[in-house]
């Protein structure tokens, strides 16, 4: 949520609505102060004008005809106990507060001084509508008449009016909101383009035919992918020219050696020899295979348990027992070449610094939408301040007895794979002791 506040999206929607909500409440005034005041105004001085007319026919009436005039106005003695001095004032009805105040206001503002004014609100003892009471002399004696209250002073418009603002201002609103959201998709683009870069993907070209601005940054987001693609496919060349430049005389030299010692001589020299070069040969692939990462290499649906179990089988047969549990995963694309080297590499560092114990596990994290698999191994383990950094390239750990010690690419060149499938590595202590793997890998 936090993120969501401090996003340009949602400063720039905030400030929409605040624009929106200000240019509302100045119409509003506006239309209050020069509209609807002088409108009440002018009903109260009308209504005024009505009350006098009718003060003066009633004062003007013989003496045989008041008692009509008094039935005909249903005047009466007594003022009734709801009829107040003000109009009661609601936060519901703040608008029609105002305006009833105001039009009292002003109707007295117009009156005699010795007319007073009473305002009975709308019940079933008045009919169901609201009443203005005032009090006239009816051949000198007192009465209260009753009238309608004018339409003038209820607003009922103006409220229809406030509605209709406020629906024009939401649907100004979500306009806003449309608007931005159209704006904002070059920019998720771009990031999400840049995560795929990141993860050592290649990413299609950002389209150019937005806003100018946008366009800006997405060509220059091109130009360094094109960059970067032009290094990469430098560098592939040059590793490979170098494996092959140095490939070229090990072999000649290997052959060398073995025809250098006659036939029954002792043998020792040449085997350990072809040793060293077999080290020189496997740290030179370890390099073409950190180069490359298989990210050219195009994912297509397989079955990751069916790969996990060849490969237990494989080490099975060298002597090194992997324990498996296998749990129910789908079919779904990945890279076949690229993942079984991260998954021999993983298993070679648990044979390589385990030894014993050794275990794959493999479940399915449905919320995530995630294929998740666990190599570990009952070996020594690995401080909490190490895991991390044996994720770096040439980080090398101690071997197991008898075993030498890696180049530290290893767990590099899994990290760039895991990243590559939208995937992590995890190096974490096993429960019961020794060390696991876990990697993560998106499906699809």
């Amino acid at each position: 949520m936090t993120r969501l506040l401090r996003s340009l999206f949602a400063r720039n929607i905030a400030l929409l609505v605040a624009l929106v909500a200000l240019s509302q409440v100045c119409s509003l005034t506006v239309l209050m102060h020069y509209v609807q005041t002088p409108r009440i105004e002018r009903a109260a001085a009308t209504f005024a004008n009505y009350i006098d007319t009718l003060g003066g026919i009633v004062a003007a009436a013989p003496p045989d005809a008041r008692a009509a005039f008094v039935e005909r106005l249903q005047a009466r003695r007594e003022l009734p106990a709801e009829a107040a001095l003000e109009p009661p004032r609601s936060l519901t009805t703040l608008y029609r507060s105002y305006q009833r105040s105001t039009f009292l206001a002003m109707l007295r503002r117009h009156l005699p001084a010795d007319v007073p004014v009473r305002w009975q609100i709308a019940d079933d003892r008045s009919g169901g509508e609201e009443r203005l009471w005032l009090r006239m002399r009816v051949g000198g004696e007192p009465y209260w008449i009753a009238l309608a209250i004018p339409e003038a002073a209820h607003g009922e418009g103006f409220v229809s009016t406030i509605l209709l603002s406020l629906a024009l201002a939401a649907l100004a609103t979500l306009t806003a909101y449309v608007i931005q959201r159209h704006l904002n998709r070059p920019l998720d683009d771009l990031a999400r383009a840049a995560r795929h870069l990141s993860a050592g993907g290649q990413p299609e070209p950002l389209p150019v035919d937005g806003p100018t601005e946008i366009a800006q940054v997405s060509r220059a987001f091109n130009q360094m992918t094109d960059a970067l693609r032009e290094a990469e496919a430098t560098r592939a060349l040059m590793l490979a020219g170098i494996s092959h430049d140095i490939r070229t005389p090990l072999t000649k030299l290997r052959l060398a050696m073995a025809m250098a010692v006659p036939a029954g001589g002792d043998q020792t020299f040449v085997a350990s020899s072809e040793n060293y070069l077999d080290q020189i040969d496997a740290i030179l692939q370890q390099f073409m295979d950190y180069a490359g990462s298989g990210a050219k290499e195009v994912p297509v649906d397989g079955d990751l348990n069916a790969l996990v179990a060849s490969l237990a089988g494989d080490f099975a047969g060298l002597g090194h027992e992997f324990e498996l549990t296998l749990g129910d995963l789908p079919s779904f694309p990945f890279r076949p070449v690229s993942t079984m080297r991260l998954l021999m590499n993983l298993m070679q560092n648990a044979v390589l610094y385990g030894v014993t114990g050794l275990s794959v596990r493999t479940w399915l994290d449905a919320d995530a939408r995630l294929a998740c698999i666990a190599i570990g191994d009952r070996g020594k383990g690995i401080a909490a301040d190490e895991m991390e950094k044996l994720k770096e390239p040439f980080r090398r750990g101690r071997g197991g007895a008898g075993h030498p010690s890696g180049t530290g690419l290893g767990l590099a060149i899994v990290e760039r794979i895991a990243k590559l499938h939208g995937g992590t590595l995890v190096l974490r202590p096993r429960e019961g002791g020794g060390t696991e793997a876990v990697v993560t890998m998106r499906l699809g």
